[in-house]
């Protein structure tokens, strides 16, 4: 059967001889250029569907996100809530102060006390905490057996789920004056040890706790993205005579650079709350010159001594430092050839 020789016309040769991926992304750029072109009502309409199942999720932000933003006025007042039983006529009707809570934080020590011991908190967990969750889900990811895997991860992440109240108590028992640790030293002739009150040992006491609780909440981010690199990489590293430490230097960890450093902005984002409950918890037991950050600052400051101008006023600085660590932060992320929390 001969092909025939019907000459074709210059526009149609063009869309003809394209190939798939031109085609595409003309086809593409075409619906871009008419996306751009509907209008507002238009695209509403389109996207009515959509815009309605976000509803809900947008007013439980709304009302309980950013709403409560507004309270914040209290900070530049002498707030008393007993004016009225409704909240807002107590903002309403409180005399204005402007910057006199802020002058008063400045000055106070008890302040700059809770700000060091959060920076020193931060910092331990930081360097003790966070490394860890990457540690064990390397270490899980290189066990072959699926069955001691999944047993090793179940008995990682269990403890996340307990509560901070019985954390301290199972550390209670281990480390506290009357606990195990202290009762077997002096079973073979030493002094007891009180880890559990010790203001020296603390901030370390505090890290562990941490660790020993969310470490396996960690893991599973690591290991989903561990799960998203090619096994070819692996193959093809292993056919080039990389042995399993170069493997994991050169596969792995490039892999989990981008997870990494997302976490890491999102850490030092919330470098100022290292752990209300848990240290409220443990307060008394070291007392306010170890133990008092800056969460329980304003919670000591606003709920029991009712004043709640000054206590406003401490959140709001601590609100503005954690912005600007997120943004420092996320640049950093961004000099270093990744994403961060949004793109540049």
């Amino acid at each position: 059967m001969s092909h025939s020789t019907v000459p074709r016309s210059r526009a149609e040769a063009d869309t003809t001889d394209k190939t798939p991926e031109e085609s595409g992304g003309a086809t593409g750029s075409r619906r871009k250029q008419v996306s751009r072109k509907l209008s507002l009502r238009l695209r509403l309409r389109r996207d009515r569907v959509l815009l309605l199942m976000t509803l809900p999720a947008v007013a439980l932000v709304l009302l309980f996100n950013y709403v409560p933003i507004l309270g914040n006025v209290v900070a530049f007042q002498d707030y008393d809530p007993y004016i009225s039983d409704n909240g807002v006529v107590s903002m309403l009707h409180s005399p204005w102060v402007g910057l006199e809570n802020f002058q008063r934080i400045f000055e106070d020590s008890s302040f700059w006390q809770a700000v060091q011991n959060t920076l020193v908190l931060f910092f331990l967990q930081l360097v003790l905490f966070f490394p860890i969750p990457v540690l064990l889900a390397l270490l899980i990811n290189s066990v072959v057996r699926p069955r001691v895997r999944a047993i090793a991860q179940a008995v990682l992440y269990l403890p996340h789920f307990f509560s901070w109240v019985l954390v301290i108590a199972v550390f209670q028992q281990l480390l506290g004056g009357a606990g195990l640790l202290s009762t077997l030293l002096r079973d073979h002739g030493y002094d007891g040890l009180d880890i559990m009150t010790d203001p020296n040992t603390f901030k370390f006491l505090v890290t562990a706790q941490a660790v020993w609780k969310d470490a396996g909440w960690g893991i599973i981010v690591f290991l989903a993205a561990l799960a998203a690199v090619s096994p070819d990489l692996y193959e093809a590293a292993a056919m080039d005579g990389a042995n399993r430490w170069r493997r994991m230097w050169h596969v792995t960890l490039p892999a989990l650079r981008p997870v990494i450093a997302l976490l890491l902005v999102l850490r030092v984002g919330d470098a100022l709350t290292v752990g209300f409950e848990q240290i409220l918890l443990q307060r008394d037991a070291v007392g306010p010159g170890a133990s008092e950050v800056l969460d329980t600052f304003v919670w000591w400051n606003g709920v029991r001594n009712q004043d709640f101008g000054y206590a406003a006023a401490a959140g709001l600085v601590k609100g503005v430092i954690s912005i600007g660590l997120v943004l420092a932060a996320n640049k950093v992320a961004h000099l270093m050839g990744e994403q961060g929390v949004y793109k540049k």
